[in-house]
């Protein structure tokens, strides 16, 4: 039924738009509101979740305007309902790992309780599908006020996301986890497989789709996982949180060019593609912003030219010294540390002299992504490429 409205409001506001005219999402509310006298099939669903599939068109065509905003496909679309009347919902411990949750014209739901949701205050709840499981998410207020200032407003950190490592930070310390079994990579080849000798449109085909999703979905949940109770770890210990101002979208661009221009080494990029994606580096980022907010953490975005090929001692630059993925050894002062530790080391510099040149920042979970000073500004306070032949 979400999925109905979904669709029926788009259509209708692309009807608008061809005419030149406008729909927004209070009027469209209000025709919701008075089709469930024709539609008595939208009453079996609860008011607000048709009212939030509403809101989320609205948001969703703002952003990225009427005709880019995608048709919701019965085989293609996951599922979700959002109830946000947390008053009207009461939780029940069972046992130790399951309880259940009562839902407007859903009645009792059982789940499996991975936190204990006692003396919290439930504000919204969210039901939704991936794979062949559901999952609800609850959100709540815990009471907890953020404090003014961080806890240790003089620490600091700088973060160089790699693809053989996840992070390295200034401090030395490399932070990796895999995501994926020896047994799963193995079945996920098996699948691939299978899948690709399965006739399309088939059962069969579908079955092998849904097996290798549960696999991937496995995989994803880890990757958020390892980025969420990092990015708490790093903010609570730093005041100040200092990483590359990186495009993955942009850098994770297929290859393979045109017909007329074919690309080079694209089975190379490709991999390199799949390497970036699977560290997840963009949702890390985003689970610092997200943490930050608690911890009243400062998050600074640097560029990333040179950090890697700078000395983090003498600040010699040189491509020559990355010697390897792993080793820098400065052709000038001799210096051998790990490639991923100088790196973060030279960003933590970059945002430590960024924050020297400015007012006090707010916090970045609050402000967003950091602006940068004027380029004229950071002059001499970094060193710069320099154009002379290495010391011997």
């Amino acid at each position: 039924m979400c999925r109905s409205v979904w669709n029926t409001g788009l259509e209708q506001r692309r009807a608008y738009r061809r005419r030149g005219a406008w729909m927004n999402y209070a009027p469209q509310a209000k025709e919701l509101a008075e089709a469930k006298a024709e539609h008595p099939w939208l009453k079996d669903v609860p008011g607000h979740c048709l009212q939030q599939t509403l809101m989320d068109l609205d948001k969703a065509c703002r952003t990225h305007g009427t005709f880019r905003v995608h048709w919701r496909s019965g085989r293609r679309w996951a599922p979700s309902f959002r109830f946000p009347e947390g008053n009207k919902m009461v939780v029940e411990q069972l046992n130790r790992r399951h309880a259940r949750i009562k839902l407007p014209k859903l009645g009792w739901v059982k789940y499996r309780s991975s936190r204990s949701l006692a003396g919290v205050v439930i504000r919204s709840a969210t039901l939704c599908r991936e794979g062949r499981h559901w999952y609800l998410s609850v959100l709540v207020d815990d009471g907890i006020a953020a404090g003014a200032v961080h806890a240790q407003p003089g620490a600091a950190v700088g973060i160089d996301r790699g693809v053989a490592v996840a992070l390295a930070t200034s401090s030395g310390e490399l932070i990796d986890r895999p995501f994926t079994t020896a047994g799963e990579r193995r079945r996920v080849v098996a699948l691939q497989r299978k899948l690709a000798r399965a006739a399309k449109g088939s059962v069969n085909r579908a079955k092998v789709r849904a097996a290798l999703a549960q696999v991937r979905a496995r995989e994803r949940r880890r990757r958020l996982d390892f980025c969420a109770q990092t990015a708490h770890q790093l903010t609570v210990a730093n005041a100040v949180v200092v990483l590359e101002d990186l495009k993955t979208r942009n850098m994770t661009r297929t290859a393979k060019g045109t017909l007329q221009d074919p690309g080079r080494g694209v089975a190379a990029k490709s991999g390199l593609n799949r390497a970036i994606l699977a560290k997840g580096w963009h949702q890390l980022a985003l689970a610092l912003a997200s943490a930050a907010r608690y911890t009243r953490t400062t998050v600074i975005s640097v560029p990333a030219a040179y950090t890697s090929q700078r000395c983090s001692v003498c600040g010699q630059v040189d491509p020559k010294s990355r010697e390897s993925q792993a080793v820098f050894r400065c052709t000038h002062c001799a210096h051998v540390e790990h490639a991923d530790v100088n790196a973060a080391r030279n960003i933590l510099a970059a945002g430590l002299a960024v924050t020297a040149c400015r007012v006090p920042p707010a916090p970045a979970g609050v402000g967003g992504t950091r602006t940068q000073e004027p380029a004229g500004n950071r002059e001499g306070l970094l060193p710069q490429p320099a154009h002379t032949a290495p010391a011997a």
